[in-house]
């Protein structure tokens, strides 16, 4: 069952998100959201493990008869069904607290804030004596998720091709689904800070006319238009059948088409010589097998003095080593085949791997904290338009987790995200 066979249904009921426990789960849909089978044991120690996270990491966990655990000035996590909690994560540890809020077993008031005191911590929440436990209940990657050419299609296509008239409802009009970069102190329009950004990665990569652009990975077409306008010759390739009938529209209506050419293509396939090749955010759907397929495919493409700009979602190195084999709520139900890089990793696979090199870094974080907080407001806004397309109440507490989640783990300084500039080494 994909994503969107398990999003799409008849909605019961009309609630806010995250103000109530989800009623009238389709089961079919979402089996994973019933009650789950006793597990005394597991329970007893995810409620114990719960019960520290709360009083280290500053949390306040308040139960139905009243009590709590943790500071009572803290973020509150209410949970309204704790047999049912407890058991999901003493059986399926990060992802069962994932579906335990899908399924309304608990749920927060300020979701973001609840969340970012566990990721600013995640490394140590869990006690040194009782991190063994983690190979029960870590779940690996199945095989089916591999992104080998195969693989990598069918994972895309599980969350891009949702429905482009999903995404338009909570981006902005560049309908641009990646990091913005605001003004500081300034209350502007997310279209504003996402231009800023594009035009930063464009100047970094020395895009002007003339330039010969590979882009890999399209998203709706703005980063190529906006190339195209400073007279830039674009080549754009994307695994998105979805993204790539908006893209062109979206192109053809910009008066670009004679400029950007957008195919479905794998990046592994691609060939000719650029004096500039970009990727937003896309790295994090390579897989760490491939990372240096990746960028010997950029080394390989790009022309003598040309430079490579890639937008990337970072972890820190340390996690990222222990955590490369698990597989996430966010890979089960966002974004299968998924997985972040650490900086670290990146400048040793390029200077293990190609004659590129890391010049410079661009952090900006704290500006993605801000753009999912934005996109959260607009997906709560849109709560009636979204039933509208077919995707029922247990989605819509999905995304919410999701873009609540990723706003902690930058919010938090976890997670980070980078525009670097690689350029070939000399001879």
């Amino acid at each position: 069952m994909t994503i969107t066979d398990a999003a799409k249904t008849g909605r019961k009921g009309v609630s806010d998100i995250g103000k109530e426990p989800t009623a009238g789960v389709d089961l079919q849909r979402w089996p994973e959201m019933g009650t789950p089978k006793p597990a005394p044991i597991r329970a007893a120690v995810a409620k114990s493990v719960l019960r520290r996270v709360a009083r280290r990491a500053g949390l306040r966990v308040e139960l139905p008869d009243g009590s709590h655990l943790g500071p009572a000035t803290a973020p509150a996590l209410r949970i309204s069904s704790p047999r049912s909690l407890f058991t999901r994560l003493g059986r399926d540890g990060k992802i069962g607290f994932g579906e335990a809020y899908m399924a309304g077993d608990w749920d927060a008031p300020d979701l973001a804030a609840a969340i970012e005191p566990l990721a600013r911590d995640v490394g140590s929440l869990v006690p040194r004596p009782l991190q063994w436990i983690r190979r029960f209940y870590d779940a690996r990657h199945p095989a089916a998720e591999n992104n080998d050419r195969r693989g990598a299609r069918r994972n895309i296509a599980r969350h891009y091709d949702l429905s482009n008239d999903l995404f338009a409802l909570f981006l902005d009009e560049t309908m641009t689904y990646s990091a913005a970069l605001f003004e500081r102190s300034v209350d502007e329009p997310l279209s504003v800070a996402q231009h800023r950004k594009i035009d930063r990665l464009l100047d970094e990569a020395g895009v002007r006319h003339g330039s010969r652009v590979l882009e890999i990975g399209t998203g709706w077409g703005e980063l190529a238009i906006r190339a195209a306008r400073r007279g830039a010759l674009v080549r754009s390739v994307t695994l998105s059948t979805e993204q790539l009938m908006l893209a062109r529209e979206r192109i053809a209506e910009a008066g670009c088409s004679d400029m950007v050419e957008v195919e479905l293509c794998d990046y592994r396939e691609v060939g000719g010589e650029y004096d500039a090749v970009v990727s937003v955010e896309m790295i994090e759907a390579v897989g760490h097998e491939y990372w240096p397929t990746y960028f010997a495919k950029l080394d390989e493409l790009l022309a003598p003095g040309g430079r490579a700009v890639v937008q990337a979602i970072t972890m820190p190195h340390d996690r990222m080593l222990a955590t490369r084999r698990t597989w996430t709520w966010i890979n089960k139900y966002i974004f299968p085949g998924g997985f972040l890089p650490s900086t670290e990793a990146i400048e040793q696979i390029t200077r293990d791997h190609t004659g590129l090199r890391v010049t410079e870094r661009f952090a900006m974080g704290r500006h993605y904290a801000r753009t999912l907080a934005t996109w959260d407001v607009r997906f709560a806004a849109a709560h009636d338009r979204i039933a509208a397309l077919g995707f029922d109440r247990t989605f819509e507490r999905m995304w919410h987790f999701y873009l609540c989640y990723s706003q902690a783990g930058f919010a938090s300084g976890y997670l980070d995200v980078q525009q670097i500039l690689l350029t070939r080494e000399s001879r």
